[in-house]
């Protein structure tokens, strides 16, 4: 069975809580890995909606969805800021160093 539009909104839901509960207990590799399968779940969706609608429960729950999935975003990026910044750190002086 092919996934639905409204599958690929719950699967990307399913991945940023996924991603959320990984940068909680700091584990980058994850994150990212995470990361990546919402990239090819938002690319997914994007070709579904081109070609599918939704029933109005649906569209209803998707509202649901989109603010789960931007709540969890935002968790991630207040996490993820202190380990950018430390990269950036490291990878500054390797950077400049280059430069000359």
């Amino acid at each position: 069975m092919t996934a639905s539009l409204f599958d690929c909104y719950l699967a990307i839901e399913a991945a940023s809580q996924q991603m959320l509960e990984a940068a909680q207990v700091e584990d980058w590799a994850q994150v990212m890995r995470f990361e990546g399968a919402c990239a090819v779940l938002i690319e997914q969706l994007r070709q579904r909606a081109q070609h599918e609608d939704m029933t109005a429960a649906e569209r209803r729950d998707k509202v649901r969805i989109m603010q789960q999935i931007l709540r969890n975003d935002a968790q991630v990026r207040l996490l993820t800021e202190p380990w950018v910044g430390e990269l950036d750190k490291l990878l500054s002086p390797r950077i400049a160093n280059q430069m000359h």
